[in-house]
Formats: structure tokens, C-alpha cells, sequence
């Protein structure tokens, strides 16, 4: 069984740069000894300051080593796979290793078990201590929505234009009302208001905007009755209901598919950092994230294999417009994508996508766009980076560190399929198909 392995992979999965050169560094066969793979893994012997056995499980790329390290992957990990994707014929197929066979029944034997565990917890669960529960939050939560609304009425009655001098404290206050009532969803978005006003002409009309949005929230929330049983999860989401991985799992829509894994985005949340990756169902067409939360500098749980597609089972949060999900499955070993991205030809038939999402969920804040023959515009006058369609209408790309250079490069001047995120007013790339191949951007 082939490996399919690309360096770009790799140096995404790396927990920092430093890691990924020291991964680099061991990507030569001299390191290492009794190397090999087979459908469920890849394995070597890294020769260091010791003999380190290291182990990557190819369905979730979950690593293994002997090492001491705590970060995840070590350059152990980083190194057997850098030199999977530079010389696969390193690593012949074979039977696996005793401590490799060991591993993976131990890893397979876990899973069973935490599973087991689950379904018990669930089992045993006090109904009449939750449902005492869940009634003395939601009483706490119309209390902070009755807050709410007075502050918002205030906003409106004063005029927002006294606002651009408040400061952070101003909204973080508001903020942490929410956090006593229960709703840390409303919280979140609160906060997210303090980086308008001022950062643009037309703040007043985008801080509106947004105000409008929580009113519409605390209105939709204590009238739920009048809403669909899917649309009163959202909402109830939004305000900061959360759902465990087994309550998804048992009440979440589940879809087989060949997933598409296009890209990753990351931003700072409270006291640490959340990361999307975006993945898209080949025959299904549904656009979808998994989300990972990282705190106090800890790795995130998974890594995925961006650029590649793999069959796969996902489920679900409930909603009106599902998009966020977690695997219940995935199949097999992933491959390159190397097909054309089965994208729309022009913004304007994405953006009537995103107004009939939106005309469904008003609260959806990120969507998937997949665009072929797309051409990436540097203005030099304005000094802003611009993806233009084959009828000539053009997005903004969103500012980020490294600009876009490489993806005007790679495009040569010439029209390409693109991946990114789309926040409402910017595109952020996630990855671009070029002559049948993709590349992370």
C-alpha cells in the first residue's frame, strides 16, 4: 500500500518551527533502522542520545514515540514522516514490529474501553439532579438576557457615536455579566465588539450590525417556542448551551463521505487558541469544520492530513445549517488531492449560497468557499491583495503575516481553484490546486 505523504503535510502538522527543523534533520535513512509500514502504520528506530521507537497510525496520523518529549509530534515523529515524504521507498511495506503490533491492539483497546466508559456514564446519570440543574441555569440565563436587553436599549438610546471612546473595560464588564448568567456564547460576542468601533469608516454601521445580531439572539432565545426544533439548537449553542462529543454522537447528523481536507485556521480566544479545519464531502457537497481548543500552550488533540481526502464518517452538531462536526470514523489511508475542486465559477453564485445559509442562520459568521479559476490581484496603489473570478468581480483577501506572495507565485498569473474562509468581508486562502497539485497556503 503506497504511502502518500507530501513535505507541506508534514511541516503543517509541526507543533513549531523549531520542531520542523529538527524534523528535517532527521529525515535521512542513517538515523534509522528497521523501517517499514503497512495499511494501519509507518514505524522506525531513530538513533539519538538513545534508540527511540517511534510509531504513526496512518487513519488519524496519531504519533508514537519513546522519547521524553512533550511536544506532540516530537521530531522523532516529524522526521520518519518528512522522510516518508521525501524517499517512501525508505520504508518497505512489511509485518509490523512486535512494540508496533502492541501499540496499536493497546491504542485500539483504549478506544473500546473510553467508549465503553461513555455509555455508561451516560447510563447512569442523575436525570432528577440535571433537570434541577438545567432548570437553575436557564433561570439565570433569562435573568442576564433581561440585562442584556436594557444594555442594548441604552446603547441605541445614547447613539452609538459616543462609543468610539469607551474602553475595553466598557464592554468586557457587559461581557462578564454574561459569564455570571451562564451564557458564555453571548459573552464571546460581546467581547468581539470591542475591536469595532474605530477600526473602519463605516464602524457605526458594522457595530449596528452586530448589535441587531444580539438582539435577535436574546429575542430568539426566550421565545423559542416558536422555532424549530432545529433552529432552537442553534440558538441555544449560540448562547452557550454546549453538547458533549456523546450527546453529538447519539443526536447529531452522521454522513459518510470522501472528505476533502483543504486547510486550517487559527485565532486567539480566551486563555488560548481554537483552530478550524475545514474539510468538504465529495458526493454529500456539505462544507464542514472540525474545531480544536488549545490552552496554556498545550498541543491541539489531532492532527489532520491537509491536502489529502479520505473516507470518513462525520456527525454533526444539531442546527438549521449543520457545519461543525467530529469524526466518528475515518477509513482507510488518505491521498492526494488531485482533482479539480468541485467549486462554484463565480462570487456571485457563492455569495447567493451564503445569502440562503444566512436566510436560514443569521448568526452563521464563516463559510467555505471553493472557487475555480480564480486569479490573486496585488493593488499596488491601495496596497491590498484582491482574488478576482472568471467574470471579473473580485473579494478582498484578508491581511495576514506573510501577505500573499507565494499564492500570486504559484499561480504564475494564471487562473487556479482556491479554498479559503470567508469572514463576511474578507477571504482568508487555505490551499490552491495547481496542475493537479494542492498546496497549503
Amino acid at each position: 500500500m503506497e504511502l502518500h505523504i507530501t513535505t507541506d503535510q508534514v511541516d503543517q502538522m509541526a507543533p513549531d518551527a523549531s520542531a520542523a527543523k529538527a524534523g528535517k534533520k532527521l529525515a535521512l535513512e542513517k538515523f534509522w533502522s528497521n523501517l517499514g509500514h503497512n495499511g494501519q502504520a509507518i514505524w522506525g528506530e531513530c538513533q539519538g542520545s538513545s534508540l527511540y521507537q517511534v510509531c504513526i497510525e496512518r487513519s488519524t496520523f496519531t504519533t508514537r514515540c519513546s522519547c521524553p518529549s512533550r511536544k506532540l509530534p516530537c521530531k522523532h515523529s516529524l522526521g520518519l514522516l518528512f522522510l516518508a515524504a521525501a524517499v517512501p521507498t525508505a520504508l518497505p511495506e512489511s509485518e509490523p514490529l512486535e512494540w508496533v503490533s502492541s501499540w496499536l491492539s493497546k491504542r485500539e483497546a483504549q478506544q473500546q474501553r473510553q467508549e465503553t466508559r461513555s455509555s455508561r456514564a451516560a447510563q447512569q446519570s442523575d436525570a432528577d439532579k440535571q433537570k434541577k440543574t438545567i432548570e437553575k441555569r436557564e433561570e439565570k440565563i433569562q435573568q442576564g438576557l433581561s440585562q442584556l436587553d436594557l444594555w442594548l436599549n441604552d446603547l441605541i438610546r445614547n447613539g452609538l457615536g459616543s462609543l468610539e471612546a469607551q474602553p475595553s473595560s466598557f464592554w468586557e464588564g457587559q461581557a462578564a455579566q454574561m459569564v455570571d448568567a451562564q451564557a458564555s456564547g453571548l459573552a464571546t460576542r460581546i467581547r468581539a465588539l470591542t475591536a469595532i468601533p474605530n477600526a473602519s469608516k463605516d464602524w457605526t454601521s458594522k457595530l449596528l450590525a452586530q448589535l441587531g445580531k444580539l438582539a435577535l439572539l436574546s429575542e430568539a432565545y426566550q421565545h423559542q417556542e416558536r422555532l424549530s426544533a432545529e433552529m432552537q439548537e442553534n440558538v441555544r449553542q449560540l448562547v452557550g448551551w454546549s453538547l458533549k462529543e456523546p450527546e453529538v454522537l447519539e443526536r447529531g447528523t452522521h454522513i459518510s463521505d470522501d472528505w476533502l481536507f483543504l486547510g486550517q485556521t487559527r485565532e486567539q480566544v480566551e486563555r488560548g487558541r481554537a483552530q478550524r479545519t475545514w474539510l468538504y464531502g465529495t458526493t454529500s457537497g456539505q462544507a464542514t469544520f472540525v474545531l480544536q481548543f488549545s490552552y496554556m500552550g498545550a498541543p491541539f488533540g489531532e492532527t489532520y492530513p491537509l491536502g489529502t481526502h479520505q473516507q470518513a464518517e462525520l456527525v454533526y452538531w444539531p442546527g438549521v445549517v449543520p457545519q461543525r462536526a467530529l469524526f466518528a470514523q475515518r477509513h482507510g489511508i488518505s491521498r492526494p488531492i488531485q482533482e479539480r475542486l468541485p467549486g462554484v465559477a463565480s462570487f456571485t453564485d457563492f455569495l447567493d449560497g451564503v445569502a440562503r445559509q444566512l436566510g436560514r442562520n443569521p448568526w452563521q459568521e464563516r463559510f467555505l468557499c471553493l472557487i475555480q479559476d480564480s486569479l490573486p490581484i496585488y493593488d499596488q496603489e491601495s496596497k491590498t491583495w484582491w482574488l478576482r473570478d472568471q467574470q471579473g468581480q473580485s473579494l478582498p483577501l484578508a491581511r495576514s503575516q506573510n501577505e500573499h506572495w507565494k499564492l500570486l507565485a504559484l499561480s504564475g498569473g494564471h487562473p487556479l481553484d482556491l479554498a479559503a474562509e470567508w469572514n463576511g468581508e474578507t477571504l482568508m486562502p487555505l490551499g490552491a490546486l495547481i496542475n493537479h497539485s494542492y498546496h497549503l497556503l
